[in-house]
């Protein structure tokens, strides 16, 4: 349920009759603060009581309406106005309303309860301003790189300091790192540390897409612009006006594609498919992979000229065997955020399972380490989680012909994938999109692994 705050009101009206009646209207909602002023300069000497709304008669002695609605919107842009006149004037109704004001309302007999309805969807509006404002705090909060970014090693907080750094300026950020290593995550950081916070953040996985729909996507399409286009749509960069627009697996990007990317970089507009107007944006541009960008230049997968354009800031984020005890730091995050959402006891990782968490490679990186952690919560019997609980890749030695053993080589990273998926099905019963949303993973992708028999809903 929406929780309303009181509101002050501002009356602007020169009539006192008039205003006496507004007044009393408006008053019979114990949590408007009213205040009446009979002239323009009272209402602007006011004004540094920041009232939440203003009624404002077009027409008063010491001033024409629009003036007077200049300089309070000069002052207070987002206070809401109301414009009351005795006459209906269009033109003027309309000009007022494209220069911001909230409604115009003609003076008659019904006046009154208009002005009712129109407060009481001012008061809505403040009153979702201020819970979008307490939730664009949360995420701030949750993604502020002290919290957001756990680790104690020396990588971790260089790689702090370069967030910091990035979130100062509008640099276009590009990350790279092994896949699960946390890039969106770093994108979000930066973003809601940055002025474009109040912003969308878009992101937008490359690879995720197919060739043939990308374009639309990244750019959107007039209506009629090929079968299907029934109606007009804005792309992801229109999306992003004024907040940030991630791109994800920049590197699997179409060569015709990164061409038409580029001059949308450069000349910072988009051209819808179908459409022959080009459509400015103010976009943040973040870029990601898990592949070497520069050895994708070379062997002619990737555009040289693209490449200088989005590289901007290179963030390279270690993989998870390199960063020594944060390995355990982020796993007793993860049991305890778990265990919390789900209402189970607390548990706690064995010394042997730490050693073991220690030991281990980590090839699916952060994102199997919370899998891992969070299936072994569902599969212990106590609140103590032992080694026989970790769904680790299990590792094989062959012995060589002079006696010695070879490194140490993973099952493949699909077997391993469908090992942690057929786990998390048996646990949730087959509800595939329960296991889609805890490991975070396209539902599409477990149906597939289902039709191919590499997992069973049993």
């Amino acid at each position: 349920m929406t929780n309303y705050l009181p509101i002050t009101i501002f009356i602007v009206e020169d009539n006192p009759w008039y205003g006496e009646l507004l007044e009393y209207k408006l008053a019979q909602n114990p949590d408007y603060t009213i205040r009446r002023f009979t002239t323009a300069k009272e209402c602007l000497a006011n004004l540094g009581d920041q009232p939440d709304l203003i009624t404002l008669d077009y027409s008063l002695p010491d001033g024409k309406g629009d003036q007077v609605f200049r300089q309070i919107k000069e002052r207070l842009p987002e206070v809401a106005v109301i414009i009351i006149s005795g006459q209906e004037d269009i033109t003027t109704a309309i000009g007022l309303l494209r220069q911001g004001a909230y409604d115009y309302l003609v003076k008659d007999e019904e006046t009154a309860d208009r002005l009712w309805n129109a407060v009481g969807n001012v008061r809505k509006q403040l009153a979702l301003r201020q819970e979008n404002a307490r939730l664009r705090e949360q995420i701030g909060r949750k993604y502020d790189p002290k919290h957001a970014i756990l680790g104690n090693s020396p990588q971790m907080r260089h790689l702090a300091s370069l967030i910091e750094k990035a979130a100062r300026t509008n640099i276009t950020v590009s990350i790279s790192g092994e896949t699960g290593t946390g890039k969106e995550l770093v994108a979000k950081a930066i973003h809601f540390q940055s002025e474009r916070r109040d912003y969308a953040f878009v992101a937008v996985n490359v690879a995720a897409i197919p060739r043939e729909l990308l374009e639309s996507e990244l750019f959107g399409h007039e209506k009629g612009a090929f079968t299907g286009a029934v109606n007009r749509r804005i792309g992801r960069f229109e999306e992003a006006h004024k907040g940030t627009l991630f791109l994800d697996e920049i590197a699997e990007l179409d060569l015709s594609l990164q061409a038409k990317l580029l001059r949308v970089i450069q000349e910072r507009e988009v051209s819808r498919v179908g459409g022959t107007a080009p459509v400015p944006f103010d976009a943040r541009l973040m870029v990601a992979t898990h592949r070497d960008l520069a050895q994708e230049v070379q062997q002619g997968r990737f555009r040289e000229d693209l490449y200088y354009r989005l590289l901007g800031l290179p963030i390279i984020l270690p993989p998870l065997r390199e960063r020594g005890h944060d390995v355990l730091l982020l796993a007793e995050s993860f049991l305890q955020d778990f265990c919390a959402q789900n209402n189970l006891v607390a548990c706690k990782l064995a010394d042997e399972s730490k050693k073991l968490l220690l030991q281990y490679p980590f090839p699916g990186n952060i994102r199997e380490l919370k899998a891992v952690v969070e299936l072994a919560a569902v599969l212990t019997e106590g609140d103590v989680i032992y080694p026989q609980s970790l769904s680790l890749r299990r590792q094989n030695t062959a012995a060589t012909p002079n006696g010695t053993e070879d490194t140490p080589q993973d099952e493949s990273l699909r077997a391993q994938t469908a090992n942690i998926v057929q786990r998390y099905l048996d646990a949730h019963k087959g509800n595939i999109l329960q296991v889609a949303a805890k490991l975070q993973i396209g539902k599409s992708t477990i149906y597939r692994m289902v039709q191919n028999n590499e997992v069973r809903i049993r």
